[in-house]
C-alpha cells in the first residue's frame, strides 16, 4: 500500500517529462537546441548585457551547477538511483538567489526575492520529503518509480545509451534549466532602480502561487492518503465511496483546474520573472528563458500523466472534457 500511495502522490514532474521525451527523441532534441540557441539569440538582440561583477557571479553559480551535474550523474550511475537531481531540485534555486542576493549588495529585491525562492524550496523540499526522498545516507532515498520502467526500454539498451542520457538530459539540462529559472535576479544585480509597486505586485503573486500550490499538495496528499489506506484494507477501487472510487482527485482545487499545483508551478516563476519589469529592464529580456522552458517541460509533464491517468480511471477522460488542463475556471461543476 505505501508503495502505490508514494507512485500516485509523488510530483514526479521530470520523471514524467523523461519518460514522455524518451520515447520521443525528436522532442529531446529540440528542447535541448531551443534552450542552447533560444537564450544566447535573446543575449544578444534583447539584452541586457551584463556587467562584469553579473558574469563573475554567473560564473560562480555555473560552478556550482556543474559540480550539481557531476554529482547528479556519479551518484546516479553508482547507485542506480536517478533520483538525485529531484532532490537537489528545490534547494538549488535557494543556494543561486541567496548567492546573487549577496553579491549584489542584499538591495530590498534581490534579499524579497530570495525570501520568496527560499519559501517555495521550503514547500517542496517538505512536500518531496514526506514521500520518502531523502535519507541520512543521501545517496539512498526513495526513486521515483518512472526512472526503472524508463531505463528498461529498449531505446536505452545497451546501457551506454542511458549513461548518455543520464550525463546529457537529466543530469546536465536539468540543472541547466533549474539554474536559468534564477536568471532574473541574476540581471537585477547592481541594478539601482528602487523597489517599488511593480515588484510589490510581483512578490505578492509569487506569493499567492506558492500559497495555492500548498494548498493543492496538502488536498493530493489527503485523498492520496485517505483512498490508499481504504485499498490498503482489502477493498477495491470501484468499492470506495466517492469520490475516491474514480482514483483520482475532483476536490478542492482539483474541481477547477486538473494540475493547479502544475498551474502554480509555472506562475510562480513567470512572477519571479515579472520583478525584471520592476527593475526598469522592459516587458521583454533574456532572463525569461527559465520560465519558458518551465512552461514547455510542464507540457509535456502534463500530457504523460493524463495518459497514465487515462489508461487506469475509466471516468478520467470526462474528467479532461468537463475541467481546464492549468487555468482554472471561475465556477466548477461539483466533482463527486
Amino acid at each position: 500500500m505505501a508503495a502505490g500511495m508514494r507512485r500516485e502522490k509523488r510530483e514526479g514532474v521530470w520523471g514524467k517529462f523523461c519518460i514522455f521525451v524518451g520515447m520521443n527523441v525528436k522532442v529531446v532534441g529540440s528542447l535541448v537546441a531551443f534552450s542552447l540557441i533560444a537564450c544566447p539569440l535573446l543575449y544578444i538582440f534583447v539584452g541586457p548585457a551584463l556587467s562584469p561583477a553579473q558574469l563573475e557571479t554567473l560564473k560562480i553559480l555555473g560552478i556550482i551547477c556543474g559540480c550539481s551535474a557531476l554529482f547528479c550523474f556519479v551518484v546516479g550511475e553508482l547507485t542506480g538511483n536517478n533520483s538525485q537531481m529531484d532532490k537537489l531540485w528545490s534547494l538549488l534555486p535557494v543556494v543561486y538567489t541567496w548567492v546573487i542576493a549577496a553579491r549584489g549588495g542584499m538591495s530590498t529585491r534581490l534579499v524579497v526575492m530570495a525570501c520568496l525562492a527560499t519559501l517555495w524550496g521550503a514547500r517542496l523540499t517538505f512536500n518531496f520529503a514526506r514521500k520518502g526522498a531523502y535519507r541520512l545516507k543521501f545517496w539512498e532515498g526513495e526513486e521515483d518509480y518512472r526512472w526503472p520502467v524508463l531505463r528498461a526500454k529498449k531505446e536505452f539498451q545497451p546501457h551506454w545509451k542511458w549513461m548518455l542520457f543520464n550525463l546529457f538530459f537529466i543530469s546536465c539540462y536539468q540543472n541547466a534549466l533549474v539554474l536559468m529559472t534564477t536568471f532574473p535576479a541574476l540581471v537585477l544585480s547592481g541594478v539601482d532602480v528602487p523597489f517599488g509597486w511593480v515588484d510589490a505586485l510581483a512578490a505578492a503573486l509569487m506569493l499567492g502561487f506558492i500559497l495555492y500550490e500548498t494548498i493543492a499538495d496538502e488536498q493530493q496528499w489527503a485523498f492520496q492518503s485517505t483512498k490508499w489506506k481504504m485499498l490498503g484494507e482489502g477493498r477495491r477501487l470501484e468499492e470506495l465511496p466517492a469520490p475516491y472510487n474514480k482514483g483520482f482527485n475532483t476536490v478542492g482545487l482539483w474541481r477547477f483546474s486538473r494540475h493547479p499545483n502544475y498551474f502554480a508551478e509555472q506562475g510562480t516563476w513567470c512572477a519571479f520573472y515579472l520583478f525584471t519589469l520592476g527593475g526598469g529592464l522592459g516587458i521583454l529580456n533574456w532572463s525569461i528563458i527559465g520560465a519558458l522552458l518551465l512552461i514547455v517541460l510542464f507540457l509535456g509533464s502534463s500530457a504523460f500523466a493524463e495518459e497514465i491517468s487515462g489508461s487506469k480511471y475509466p471516468e478520467y477522460a470526462a474528467y479532461c472534457r468537463e475541467v481546464p488542463k492549468f487555468f482554472p475556471r471561475i465556477c466548477g461543476k461539483k466533482q463527486g
